[in-house]
């Protein structure tokens, strides 16, 4: 191999330097616990609240609405369950979200489901859009909540999450979504788009894994994720996982303080991503909206292909790409948002999602389309699908 390269930054990313540094502290000396009424503990109890106020300096938030969790998954799931939960007190059991979503909203749906609960899946057009309208006309007077993602983790696109929110709100119906890949990407503001409830994740913008937080709007007050101590304002018990609650903080404050300087290095690097392997390499299409789009993603079909063996092959040569969404790589399913934006199963087998982060360059770009068409001419010159293309 050449080089490396890690383009598959909607997975995963890579701890940055400055959050590392800022955590290694809370591994050693600051090892107190936040319960605990002495210095050390009380020392760790302030930083964690200065987290907070990162947190939610980042959403236009206030502290006291934020709250840390392990992770985006357990965000969404907090928000879905304690949401239906809560609401269904007033005889409202009826749920809105989108074929789309993450598994974290699906799977968490249909536990809903099974316990009584009715859900609403909506459908998207070609391009991964949900349509506001379609929102507003599937909501009932037995509508607790719309919960849709603000950026798609697979295809990129980008959904009117302002409007829909404001449909909820003139409803009187809560409004969550899912941002685990819109956070430094993208100018979020709970309160002029309409947000109830938000979840993110640390792992998605240079922080460490195992950390998330869940945004729930003050006066709406759910019941208790885990039952136990005081922890969390008595909302999430558990001794606070100090050291990464502190590289949250660290890595929300850096995602968010240059959002269009990093877009803009970030933006002409997707387009040349998409504009070269669409000119370059037949048979291909873009997945997701082109303008409403993640600024570092690119998913692309290739007919004739099989993901597996694309991504096998790119890791042999230093890249480090995906073929769906992380969590269910390891699946021969094609996937269900490839699916849902109506590619056929041998086409959405071959997809390619390519996710760009800040630590990228150009150069990695260009090693990128000089390795990606002999690897695409190579698979196709061994699949009996491509030559059945070839013939019509």
């Amino acid at each position: 191999m050449d080089r490396f390269v890690y383009a598959d930054n909607a997975a995963t990313t890579q701890v940055s330097p400055q959050v590392f540094d800022a955590m290694v502290p809370y591994l050693k000396d600051h090892f107190g616990n936040p319960s605990s009424i002495y210095k050390l503990g009380r020392d760790a109890s302030k930083d964690i609240e200065a987290a907070r106020v990162k947190v939610a300096a980042a959403l236009n938030a206030e502290p006291r609405e934020i709250f840390f969790t392990s992770c985006g998954s357990e965000s969404d799931n907090w928000a879905l369950k304690g949401a239906m939960q809560l609401m269904s007190k007033k005889g409202k059991k009826h749920l809105i979200t989108t074929v789309i979503e993450h598994h974290a909203i699906l799977h968490t749906a249909q536990a809903l489901e099974r316990q009584g609960y009715e859900v609403t899946y909506l459908p998207v057009n070609d391009m991964g859009l949900v349509s506001a309208e379609d929102v507003k006309k599937a909501i009932r007077p037995d509508t607790a909540l719309v919960s849709v993602m603000y950026a798609n983790n697979e295809i990129g696109t980008i959904q009117p999450v302002a409007e829909i929110g404001k449909i909820c709100h003139d409803a009187g119906v809560l409004f969550h979504t899912d941002a685990v890949q819109a956070i430094g990407a993208v100018e979020i503001d709970v309160k002029a788009q309409n947000i109830d409830m938000l979840s993110l994740s640390a792992h998605k913008f240079h922080g460490p894994k195992g950390v998330g937080a869940f945004y729930c709007r003050k006066g709406l007050v759910l019941p208790n994720l885990i039952d136990g101590g005081g922890q969390e304002r008595s909302k999430r018990a558990g001794t606070e996982n100090t050291a990464y609650i502190i590289g949250l903080g660290t890595a929300i404050e850096i995602a968010c303080a240059n959002i269009a300087e990093k877009n803009a290095r970030l933006i002409p690097m997707r387009e040349k991503l998409i504009d070269t392997i669409l000119t370059t390499i037949p048979r291909c299409r873009l997945n997701g909206d082109r303008e409403k789009r993640l600024p570092g993603n690119v998913n692309i079909s290739f007919e004739g292909v099989e993901g597996e063996s694309l991504l096998l092959m790119l890791d042999m040569n230093g890249i480090c790409a995906s073929s769906g969404s992380a969590c269910t790589s390891g699946s021969l399913d094609p996937s269900h948002v490839l699916l849902a934006i109506g590619l056929v199963h041998e086409v959405a087998h071959g997809s390619l999602r390519l996710s760009l982060s800040d630590v990228n360059t150009m150069e990695d770009v260009d090693y990128i389309l000089e390795k990606l068409p002999p690897v695409i001419e190579k698979l196709r010159a061994m699949s009996p699908l491509w030559e059945r293309i070839n013939k019509g």
